[in-house]
């Protein structure tokens, strides 16, 4: 018995020995594993790196200038032509032949379509054989009145006999006198078979096709011509600026008047400004205005909308900002300055007018100094910027 618990006190004394040594082993094992983890982490580069100090608000920049500012009212216009003509016949008759094709460019004067003339023709040698008749009845009673007053001059006829001859040659004369109006009349309607532009101008789609019997009464018509060149735009502007325009045209130069597209971003044509009008429209008030265009290159179609860009006048040697960079407050409107050594501070302007992204101004700033124009919602008096230049050139201190 004492033997056996010896061997059971032995073999437990040996158990708890190597229970001890394993675990002594996982421990130097994750000891190990921990070091190398930390050691592949490591970047000694990581901590020599630098820490870069923030270099001052970025903000874009202009700088201020002198010069002449252009005072503009812009409007909506819409072109119209000087002159569109629906081409009617002014005859009856076979439409028979047409000289001009959809969308011509054709001149005052041209033979546009013809109706069949044959029957004018026959009307005007039936007048003038008419007239030939009655003249002859006239020469013979020019005739017998010669002689008459020879007779009455010898007193063989009555005084009587003599005038009814004379009355006579006058109802005659008369005669002659409307058959040469027939004769007229035939030659007219001869003509108006010929059917001619009454403009020079765009013809359009055509209305009525060969061989169709055309009336006088007729009110389709056989086509449309549009006058092209020169061409109007007549546009809107209200009436609190008509003393403005009135006192430019009083200087006795035409005032420019540029077309731009709907975008207001490509200038279509130049032009100037022809009248207005005699009224304000009391329902709008506004006052309607007519430029005319040259229209050389066809750019401006009738019925076109465009923008009307009218210079009414012009600020000369005005101080010019951006007008991004006036800011305004309760207090008033100013501008953030730059100063030599890249900070800013305030400058209290007075904006005289803007036009665009211009604006001219008045107060404590001069040409050439530099003026913030974007990033002045981050801006305080004494701020630290990195600015730019709108330009793309640098300023002082400026980092490329």
């Amino acid at each position: 018995m004492q033997e056996i618990n010896g061997n059971i006190v032995l073999e437990g004394l040996s158990r708890s020995w190597r229970m001890w040594l394993a675990g002594v082993a996982v421990l130097g094992f994750s000891v190990y594993f921990v070091m190398t983890r930390a050691g592949t982490n490591h970047d000694p580069a990581a901590e020599a790196s630098p820490v870069v100090a923030p270099r001052g608000v970025a903000v874009s920049a202009s700088a201020v200038r002198v010069g002449d500012l252009d005072r503009y009212l812009t409007a909506i216009g819409m072109v119209t032509p000087f002159n569109t003509v629906t081409v009617k016949s002014r005859v009856d008759g076979e439409l028979v032949k047409v000289n001009f094709t959809e969308g011509q460019l054709v001149k005052q004067g041209d033979l546009l379509a013809e109706i069949d003339p044959r029957p004018f023709q026959v009307q005007l040698t039936q007048a003038e054989g008419q007239l030939a008749r009655d003249k002859a009845t006239l020469l013979n009673a020019k005739i017998l009145l010669d002689r008459d007053r020879e007779l009455f001059q010898q007193k063989v006829i009555a005084r009587q006999d003599l005038d009814n001859q004379q009355s006579l040659v006058g109802q005659y004369e008369g005669t002659i006198l409307a058959d040469q109006g027939a004769v007229d009349s035939a030659k007219l309607q001869l003509a108006y078979s010929q059917i001619t532009s009454p403009i020079t101008g765009r013809v359009g789609l055509r209305l009525v096709d060969h061989g169709n019997i055309v009336h006088a009464a007729d009110t389709q018509g056989l086509a449309v011509i549009t006058q092209l060149q020169p061409i109007t735009v007549i546009f809107s502007i209200p009436e609190d600026d008509l003393p403005r325009v009135l006192a430019a045209m009083k200087g006795g130069t035409p005032l420019a008047v540029d077309a731009y597209d709907r975008e207001l971003k490509q200038k279509l044509a130049t032009g100037t400004l022809l009248t207005l009008d005699n009224q304000i429209d009391q329902t709008t008030g506004t006052v309607r205005l007519k430029a005319q265009f040259p229209n050389d290159d066809n750019s401006l179609f009738p019925n076109q909308f465009v923008n009307a860009r009218l210079m009414v006048d012009t600020i000369h040697n005005a101080i010019l900002v951006p007008a991004a960079a006036v800011q305004r407050s309760p207090q008033g409107s100013y501008v953030y300055a730059i100063k030599p050594d890249n900070t800013v501070e305030t400058r209290n302007v007075t904006v005289v007018a803007s036009q665009g992204e211009t604006a001219a101004i008045t107060g404590n700033l001069k040409a050439g100094e530099i003026v913030v124009t974007d990033g002045v919602d981050k801006l305080q008096p004494g701020t630290h910027v990195n600015v730019q230049l709108a330009q793309g050139t640098a300023t002082q201190g400026a980092t490329p």
